[in-house]
């Protein structure tokens, strides 16, 4: 259980992600994972990035549970800011990152894609926020790279998921293959990235960034302080409690 790195071919970094059951990952999950992703990133010998998550699903956001047992605001603070961090881990890389997604891609998943310079999917992953059922708000900044305006708004508001073919039809999703296919078909991308001077791609890197019109990681760290205000007016604690609920029923 965790986050490592390996270097399966020349050029290519593949970060895996595993928290099973369902990759909801606690606070010191999204800070190891901004690490590995730093780290990958900044190793001269790679030019590319490959992110993902075996398991039932690639991602179903924060650890909850964790939350809830927490007296305090701690576990919700260290969550905020440890998302920002791998979610700005996932942008700022060095190199392009590729995001492998199958099954559900929720919540804190939805940071980590949106973050991303490619997504490649099973066809049976799924996207979306259900944020405002778990009393959090957040990560619209990141729906918002993957559809258009008036599609991510009500995406949003329902917590209604979107199919990767879905995403594909919007441009958001590089290719959908069967789930078996997937690992096969993210290192065909990775490895013909990692083919390019490693050099000049993090000059690409650094201009595509450059050249955003939303500061993703200012707009993210402005969203979370509504999760926050939620959370001290009360609204949020009985959403996670009934949903907690909800799963051990």
């Amino acid at each position: 259980m965790g986050v490592s790195t390996s270097l399966p071919e020349a050029g290519i970094a593949v970060v895996t992600v595993a928290y099973p059951p369902v990759n909801a990952l606690p606070v010191d999950g999204w800070y190891r994972l901004a690490d590995a992703l730093r780290t990958a990133g900044a190793d001269p010998g790679v030019r590319v990035v490959l992110l993902e998550a075996p398991g039932r699903g690639f991602n179903a956001g924060v650890d909850i549970k964790e939350i809830q047992r927490d007296p305090g605001p701690q576990a919700l603070i260290g969550a905020n800011r440890g998302c920002a961090e791998a979610f700005a881990a996932v942008y700022e890389c060095q190199v392009p990152v590729i995001a492998a997604v199958q099954g559900f891609c929720l919540g804190g998943g939805i940071g980590l894609v949106g973050n991303a310079d490619a997504i490649v999917a099973a066809d049976d992953a799924v996207f979306g926020l259900p944020e405002l059922d778990r009393g959090a708000l957040g990560a619209a900044t990141h729906l918002a790279r993957l559809v258009p305006p008036h599609l991510m708004r009500p995406l949003y508001y329902t917590g209604r998921t979107v199919s990767a073919q879905e995403l594909h039809r919007h441009g958001s999703v590089w290719q959908v293959v069967p789930r078996d296919g997937l690992r096969e078909a993210a290192m065909g991308l990775a490895r013909q990235i990692a083919a390019k001077d490693g050099y000049l791609l993090r000059l690409a890197k650094e201009a595509i960034n450059g050249i955003d019109p939303v500061d993703v990681r200012r707009s993210y760290r402005f969203e979370q302080g509504f999760t926050f205000e939620a959370n001290l007016a009360g609204a949020s604690d009985q959403h996670r409690e009934a949903f907690l609920t909800a799963e051990e029923s």
